[in-house]
Order: C-alpha cells, then sequence, then structure tokens
C-alpha cells in the first residue's frame, strides 16, 4: 500500500495544512515517508460535523447492523497482512511477534464488542409497570435504558500503536454505543495510522455506514486536540497518555460552555507489596517475575510496575541481591521514541540526584539514539513516606525498591499512595494474606485491580477486567478502558414515561423483540 499523508474525513481524504511531519525509525532515527501534516480547522470541523449528522443515522441502526459493522472492521485489518506490521514494526522498533500479538488482541476486541452489542443487556434495560389503580395514587409506567451520547473524540497511545489506536478499544466501545469517532492519530506511527484508516474506510463502505461514522485527523500539535475537545459538537473524549496530556484536555473539557466528560488513563507507577513469607519463600521466583514485568516492552506499559515495597526479612538482602544480578543482565531495549527516551531518562536523573535514593544496579550501557538502560534502584519507606515526587510514575524500564521494616510501614505506604491502575500484593499463602488483610483494605480504595501472586503487565480483553483507578491514574475511577464494560463511557441514562408501547425502543417493548435480558418490576427477566 502507498501511503499518502492524508487524513480521512467522512468518506473522503484531505490534506490541506503546511505544519509537516514524519514518521521516525526508532532505530536508525530517521524520518519516513510520506511527511503529514497537522489538520487545519476547517478539516476540524467538517469531520465533527460529519460525524454529528452520521449520529442521527447510525444511533438508530440494529444491534445486528452494528455487530456486522466491528465484524468488518475487524477483517479489514487482518486484510492489511504484513504490510501493517512491517511498516508498524519500523515506526515503533517493537517485534514481529509483540505486533502480531497486538493485532490479535485488536481483532478480539472489536470481535467482543460485536457480542456486546448483539447480546444487548448493556442497555441496561428497566420496566415499572403502571399500577393504575394504586392507592393513593396511581403508578405511571416508567422504562429507562442507557442511549449513546453523541460524537466522540478519541486520542490514539504512543505505547499501543494498534490495540488502542484507529480501531482500539476506544473507538470499538464507542461505535459499539452507537457514537461517531473522530480519531486524533498519535504523532508516533502516522503510517500504521493511515492504513488502519483505509481499512477503517473499507468496513464502512462494504457495511454501507453512513459517511461520518468515522474520521481520522493527524497533527503533532497540541492545537489539534485541543480544537477537538473544545468543539461543541463533541460530546466525550477518550484518551491515553501521560499525565499532563490528559490533565490538560480534561480541564479544558471542563472550561466549555457545555461542559464534557474526558475519560483520560493518565499513567500510574502500580505498587507492588511483598510481604515477608512471600519473600522468604519464593525469592527467586518473585524476582523473576518482577524483573520480567517492569521491563517488559523495554517498559513502556502503563502496568509496569515501578515502587516496590519489600518487607523485611530473612532473605529480603538475598532478594535484593538477587535481583542485582538479573537486571545486570538486561540489554538495552529501543524505546518507541527520542522523546520518549529522553523523558525516561531524564526521570532517572532526577531520582538519582536525590541523596535518599540509590542507584543499587543497571543493565547493559544504551549506544543508539532511542536505546534504555534498564535501572534498579533502592530507598527506605520513611523517605517515599517524606516525598511524593517518588510515587511519579518514571515511563520506562526501571523500578524503585523501598524497603519496609515491618508491617506498619507498609500500612503507611498503602495509605499515602495515590491512585494508581494496580495494586499487586505477593504472599506465601492464604493464612498470610489474611494475616494482611488490612493492607487488603486499604488498597481497594487505591486502585482499579487488585492483583495476588501475579503481576500487572498483560490485560486480559474480558468481561471482567477492569483498567482504570482513582485520580491520577485516570480522570474518572468509575469507568473501564478496557472489557465489555468499556461502552458505559459512551452512554446516558434517559426514561419513557407513559410513552405509546408501540413507538418505544425495541429495547423496552413488552414484547421485547431483541430478546434481552431486562429488569422487570425489579426481577431480571428475559
Amino acid at each position: 500500500m502507498k501511503l499518502k499523508g492524508i487524513h480521512f474525513i467522512g468518506n473522503k481524504t484531505s490534506r490541506k495544512g503546511d505544519r509537516l511531519f514524519y514518521g521516525v525509525d526508532p532505530v536508525r532515527v530517521v524520518n519516513l515517508e510520506p511527511p503529514y501534516a497537522d489538520a487545519v480547522e476547517g478539516e476540524i470541523n467538517e469531520a465533527v460535523e460529519k460525524a454529528e449528522k452520521a449520529f442521527e443515522v447510525y444511533r438508530k441502526l440494529s444491534p445486528e447492523r452494528k455487530a456486522e459493522f466491528l465484524e468488518a472492521i475487524a477483517e479489514e485489518i487482518m486484510n492489511l497482512g504484513d504490510d501493517l506490521i512491517n511498516r508498524c514494526m519500523q515506526e515503533t522498533a517493537l517485534s514481529y511477534d509483540r505486533l502480531t500479538g497486538e493485532r490479535t488482541r485488536t481483532v478480539n476486541q472489536l470481535k467482543l464488542f460485536a457480542e456486546v452489542v448483539r447480546e444487548g443487556s448493556w442497555v441496561e434495560a428497566r420496566i415499572d409497570n403502571a399500577i393504575p389503580d394504586r392507592q393513593p395514587l396511581p403508578k405511571k409506567d416508567i422504562r429507562q435504558m442507557q442511549i449513546p451520547v453523541g460524537p466522540v473524540a478519541v486520542f490514539g497511545a504512543g505505547n499501543f500503536p494498534l490495540a488502542f489506536t484507529v480501531a482500539g478499544g476506544d473507538t470499538a466501545s464507542a461505535l459499539a454505543a452507537g457514537c461517531p469517532v473522530v480519531y486524533k492519530a498519535h504523532p508516533g506511527h502516522p503510517g500504521t495510522t493511515e492504513m488502519l484508516g483505509y481499512a477503517m474506510m473499507e468496513a464502512i463502505w462494504k457495511s454501507e455506514m453512513p459517511e461520518g461514522v468515522f474520521s481520522l485527523l493527524h497533527g503533532v500539535s497540541s492545537g489539534v486536540g485541543m480544537s477537538l475537545v473544545n468543539h461543541p459538537l463533541i460530546k466525550a473524549v477518550g484518551f491515553t497518555g501521560s499525565y499532563r496530556g490528559g490533565k490538560a484536555l480534561f480541564d479544558a473539557a471542563v472550561r466549555r460552555p457545555e461542559p464534557v466528560p474526558v475519560y483520560a488513563e493518565m499513567g500510574s507507577t502500580n505498587p507492588v507489596f511483598i510481604l515477608p513469607g512471600a519473600v522468604d519463600n519464593k525469592t527467586m521466583e518473585i524476582a523473576d517475575g518482577l524483573v520480567t514485568s517492569f521491563t517488559l516492552g523495554v517498559g513502556q506499559f502503563c502496568t509496569n510496575p515501578g515502587v516496590v515495597i519489600l518487607s523485611k526479612s530473612r532473605k529480603s538482602d538475598e532478594f535484593i541481591d538477587y535481583l542485582k544480578e538479573k537486571i545486570r543482565e538486561q540489554s538495552p531495549g529501543v524505546m518507541l521514541s527520542e522523546r520518549m527516551k529522553s523523558n525516561f531518562e531524564e526521570g532517572i536523573s532526577q531520582l538519582k540526584t536525590k541523596s535518599e535514593i540509590e542507584l543499587i544496579s543497571e543493565g547493559g550501557e544504551s549506544s543508539g539514539v532511542c536505546e534504555a538502560t534498564t535501572y534498579l534502584l533502592k530507598t527506605t519507606a520513611g523517605q517515599f513516606l517524606n516525598d511524593d515526587s517518588l510515587e511519579l510514575e518514571v515511563f520506562g524500564p526501571s523500578t524503585l525498591i523501598i524497603q519496609a521494616e515491618g508491617k506498619p510501614d507498609l500500612l503507611s505506604i498503602a495509605k499515602r499512595l495515590h491512585g494508581h491502575l494496580t495494586a499487586t500484593i505477593h504472599c506465601n499463602d492464604d493464612d498470610e494474606l489474611k494475616q494482611y488483610s488490612d493492607l487488603a483494605d486499604i488498597l481497594r480504595q487505591k486502585a482499579g485491580r487488585l492483583i495476588i501472586n501475579d503481576f500487572p503487565t498483560g490485560v486480559e480483553v474480558c468481561h471482567s477486567m477492569f483498567h482504570g483507578g482513582p485520580f491520577p491514574a485516570t480522570t474518572d475511577a468509575r469507568f473501564t478502558s478496557v472489557g465489555a464494560a468499556a461502552i458505559k463511557r459512551w452512554v446516558r441514562p434517559v426514561s419513557f414515561q407513559n410513552y405509546p408501547g408501540h413507538l418505544l425502543p425495541d429495547e423496552l417493548r413488552d414484547s421485547n423483540p431483541l430478546d434481552i435480558w431486562r429488569l422487570v418490576d425489579g426481577e431480571w427477566k428475559k
């Protein structure tokens, strides 16, 4: 496929801007053709206006039509074959195996949401039948369901160029809910994005979807994203990226004349607590798993464990010594971009300048511009409790060991934590976990996913997955960006009172033509 450096605005392509940028090969550090241009105001407006027009048609389509559309997108992504994988490898330095696995995840997400749409219970239909002879007052017929909010803006993530981009989880869940998507591409992999854009257009054409149900805009400047968020026709925003970027979009959205929600995933250090029995009885097993987890993807996963709270025990020194050896064996890895590497090195440098932080081991020395060395640092519980900055995410292959003297330190650290995507406890057995049940109770309030004797990397796409957490991990701890429940970000409830039965949506009709589960007079039934 010959790339052209274009935007997709409804069913047409466009390129009017003169601020150009390129995808960059992070291994050779060279620009990749073609150049791309920041979307201009007219292109942004046209994309959003077409999305608004498409909404009037798309939201009324049957669940089957929407499900078939999602499945068509999955099929067209697979039809891109290795051309997609090869371009993505050039732009990200991610491996063939990693990207083929991520493509499978992307396709499976689309298929999952097709199943969710067909099954139908996500609309949470509720029916309270009228009781006209109720005393002292008659009871009205009232019915409720979730409906799509309207056109939404989705921002692509840099670290998942397939699963969190064009047809990733945010787009799939929004389309499943009935919301057209205006997609703001991540500038780190524009060629990959354009190829996925072609797949989206092919699926739209084959499925006979309304023009404007999806548009794709490029932009390296923050102005493109801000224009999207501030557009009065955009009703919600999905974002995965840095705290600074997500918070800026959130602040802009709440200052609008009509504020709209921004569902931003903004980073997390995913604390791991290792209890004494686990240290003594699973020393090497946990250490091996920890190194694998925090170096996975050169540390560029939002769930990499960046802080490890290590209980003092008979083998805690042995545990650290073993970790040191494991770190020295780590070869440098190529990060996604020069900027990513620079930000990582800056974060490590800031930690190293603190007198209370000790750099205790590092991996092979990096030589390439985008290569990163693995780092292991250490501090005390007291120092961690006295310095909020030690909890901040350093996005890359590093972790900070916090040496805790006993249970009071563990509880104090847990209470001081801000919001995270995950929190992990490693214990020797159920009895030890029961002894530390107060720690688990605290961590429930601090994270969106509580993990026992496992590691946070590897986010399963399923009905029960929750990928979110209290601020600053996300801007809204009630919602997930992964799994079937992600659809709830793009809907709102509406009640129908005394509405003529033959005019009700299918989801609320007495005959239940969609055969979905509904809460009828307080009882779930079909």
